[in-house]
């Protein structure tokens, strides 16, 4: 399996076509309404609620994008649904509203936020809902995780759906996790056994040689986060297509 095109024919906006300075917020209705007008692909995130739903954020955290705080994890949606995004007139949506409202206009890219805590096997839950809302979904999807046992479940259940991992350099500082740890993930090591038929990669780092292994065995590879012209040139020498935010590309 390979991605359709429409992931690598227009570039994919990082979390919708946000810009606070718009009162448009990242991860919102209004991000990606201005998103498909521009005839971008979407890129969003999904966390869980506490009644185990899938809710289009970010963070494990409320308190950078909204005015509440405390983890996402221990409120239920319609409480989520009700929390508005700082700077902007949008709430926190669910995975089936955005569905909705993109239905099929342009390619979803949707990553799940590792809820294993350590990219450990204590993954399942929002990967099943994931699976359940998308069933009979008609547009352009595919799904990706930092976990790899993240990505391993979404194509076990949902095996005609494109599933990736999202990599990175694994710079031990940047992250929560052990050196060791870091540096397993550094060099996808579980690309080939998870199912998996895309990355999407630290952009600084697409000179990695396991890259370069991947895109010659026909890996489709993608790129985050783009946030210039001259950026996006230099990664369109390596990857198939970029994620980006904050300008326009060509």
């Amino acid at each position: 399996m390979t991605l359709p095109a429409a992931f690598l024919d227009r570039p994919i906006t990082h979390r919708g076509l946000h810009d606070l300075d718009k009162g448009i917020a990242e991860n919102s209705r209004d991000a990606f309404e201005a998103a498909i007008a521009a005839g971008y692909g979407i890129e969003c995130d999904l966390q869980f609620s506490k009644d185990e739903q899938a809710m289009v954020f970010h963070d494990y955290g409320l308190q950078r994008l909204t005015d509440d705080k405390g983890p996402i994890r221990r409120r239920d949606a319609k409480v989520l649904q009700q929390t508005k995004l700082k700077g902007s007139n949008n709430t926190i949506d669910t995975l089936e509203d955005i569905l909705q409202l993109v239905d099929g206009r342009v390619p979803l890219l949707i990553e799940l936020k590792d809820q294993d805590g350590a990219m450990g096997p204590y993954v399942g839950l929002l990967e099943q809902q994931t699976a359940d809302v998308l069933h009979g979904y008609q547009g352009d999807v595919a799904v990706m995780s930092f976990n790899p046992h993240s990505t391993m479940k979404l194509k076990q259940l949902m095996p005609n759906v494109p599933c990736g991992i999202t990599t990175s350099a694994y710079d031990p500082d940047h992250w929560p996790l052990s050196k060791d740890k870091c540096a397993e993930l550094r060099e996808i090591p579980d690309f080939e056994r998870s199912g998996a038929c895309f990355i999407s990669h630290e952009a600084a780092d697409l000179d990695r040689p396991r890259v370069a292994q991947l895109k010659a065995k026909g890996v489709n590879i993608l790129c985050w986060t783009i946030k210039s012209q001259d950026e996006a040139n230099e990664a369109l020498k390596i990857a198939d297509n970029i994620t980006f935010e904050g300008f326009t590309p060509a």
